[in-house]
């Protein structure tokens, strides 16, 4: 496999490949780092083809992913437990989105087609088998509510103990959708940076992989696989642009380092997408220092129906305002009524539900193509990141339906006589 260390992304300290994520020295982040160069040996067309040979989930990937004894399948030592296939989710093209924006070519990569209905499943599955490589047998993780289903799912799946910590006011529908797989789930009182505080001290104390602490260089890095996926579901092509939601920043930064690994490997060619960042103003840290131009430097207290964004504390929140601004691009914010706006939109002119996240991302690309700040001619992929289902309250009274008495008079003077119910038109 072409994993090397652990570097700190500040000072560059390098570390084994342990279950390890600050660096001693100067407290900054510890990512992984990759060594490429066997990789290309035989040539690009042959590690396409190599690529294009793997199973359909992310471990087509493997070799770029922070594995040491292999993927988790056939030719793997994980071959007996596989756990949830995650990822080759569909990416569509949304000529109706596109034309009532004014756009010429719009696709949507929608990952609400994994196996729990978000893109959490491809950093679980990365951070569960190298949980399983290290040896624990318990994993956890703090999570506004995606992360939640994802662990406990996977957990299931591989026969693995695991505690789910979220806050205590997290939409039922998720949290439903977590205690299901048996897993031990605590609600904590408060938001989520103090879920988050709390798994950091029982990191400490616990034998267990934290997948979004202790285990998080190697979590993260399962966000690039959206990167790698777009790129090949584009026959080997670059987007324009990419508008992606931002919470603690990992994934708006992962997908950026996904198409420069494959740039840089001459799997794809020309200039790097612009990315464009899409926070709820109600939690919207990153979007605020974007605007300002300054550095983000101060928490804020959430409020926001988009909970799946709502981390005051980002992470990698410093570093996908650098992506933002070295690529071109931007962060944004919108209003809870916009979300409700982009959930709707969305789903009006492509036929797919997504949850507030989405509603986020598909506001913030309206926002943009209103701007100006998309030519025309670009080539723009949406990232979805969550299912609809998941978030049925941000919806709710957000449409009107006739109730009628079984009868053909009934239905003509109650429903074909009301304008609101003629469509939606193109």
């Amino acid at each position: 496999m072409a994993v090397s260390n652990l570097q700190c992304r500040e000072c560059k300290a390098q570390y084994p490949l342990d279950a390890l994520y600050v660096c001693e020295r100067c407290f900054g982040p510890l990512e992984v780092i990759y060594d490429h160069s066997r990789l290309v040996e035989g040539g690009v067309n042959e590690l396409r083809r190599r690529i294009q040979g793997g199973p359909q989930n992310i471990w087509r990937y493997a070799d770029f992913l922070p594995l040491v004894d292999g993927p988790p399948g056939p030719s793997g030592r994980l071959a007996s437990r596989t756990g949830l296939p995650a990822g080759c989710t569909p990416l569509i093209r949304a000529d109706r989105l596109a034309k009532r924006l004014g756009l010429r070519e719009v696709w949507v990569k929608n990952d609400a087609a994994n196996p729990t209905h978000s893109f959490k499943d491809r950093v679980v599955s990365v951070a569960a088998a190298r949980a399983r490589e290290l040896g624990f047998q318990v994993i956890a993780c703090a999570s506004t509510g995606n992360l939640a289903n994802s662990v406990a799912a996977h957990a299931a799946a591989l026969g693995l103990d695991s505690y789910v910590f979220i806050p205590a006011d997290l939409e039922e529908q998720k949290v439903l959708a977590t205690g299901v797989y048996g897993t031990k789930l605590v609600a904590v009182k408060g938001n989520y940076d103090d879920v988050n505080r709390l798994c950091t001290e029982l990191s400490a104390e616990r034998d267990w992989a934290f997948v979004n602490v202790n285990l998080r260089p190697y979590y993260a890095e399962g966000s690039k696989t959206l990167a790698y996926e777009i790129s090949e579901q584009l026959g080997f092509e670059l987007p324009d642009r990419c508008v992606v939601p931002i919470a603690s920043g990992s994934l708006f930064t992962k997908i950026a380092k996904g198409f420069a690994e494959w740039r840089d490997l001459g799997l794809v060619d020309g200039e790097l997408p612009t990315m464009n960042g899409a926070q709820a103003q109600g939690c919207s840290p990153v979007a605020n220092a974007f605007a300002s131009g300054h550095e983000v430097c101060r928490p804020v207290k959430p409020d926001t129906i988009a909970k799946s964004l709502a981390i005051g504390n980002p992470a990698d929140g410093p570093y996908a305002l650098e992506e933002a601004r070295c690529s071109g691009g931007s962060i944004d914010a919108v209003s809870d009524d916009e979300i409700r706006a982009g959930i709707a939109l969305l789903a009006q002119t492509t036929g797919v539900f997504t949850e507030t996240a989405g509603g986020v991302t598909t506001a913030v690309l309206a926002k943009l193509a209103a701007r100006g700040d998309i030519d025309p001619s670009e080539r723009v992929v949406l990232v979805i990141t969550g299912e609809g289902l998941k978030t049925l309250d941000a919806v709710r009274g957000t449409f009107e339906y006739s109730e009628i008495d079984p009868t053909v008079e009934q239905f003509q003077t109650h429903v074909e006589r009301i304008p609101a119910f003629a469509g939606t038109g193109s």
